[in-house]
């Protein structure tokens, strides 16, 4: 449950708030995920396995890129 926002919060504490959220939604949805791999339940190839894991790691990926520091930097002089 994400708390309601706090009139005096900090932007930190919003980043804390909302990240926090986000992550655990995320980790749940991964482990409903995982319920897929029940052979009783379900048929799948590992074409497929490899094809949604692929695609999850290239937005992890992404996504991690857009907290790094590093910028490049570029000139002509």
């Amino acid at each position: 449950m994400v708390k309601p926002k706090i009139d005096n919060e900090t932007k930190n504490q919003k980043f804390k708030r909302i990240a926090s959220a986000r992550t655990r939604k995320i980790l749940n949805d991964l482990r409903l995920l995982g319920n897929c791999s029940n052979r009783r339940t379900y048929s799948y190839s590992q074409e497929e396995v490899n094809k949604i894991f692929n695609t999850i790691e290239k937005e992890i990926k992404r996504t991690k890129s857009l907290f790094s520091t590093s910028k490049t930097d570029f000139s002509l002089d």
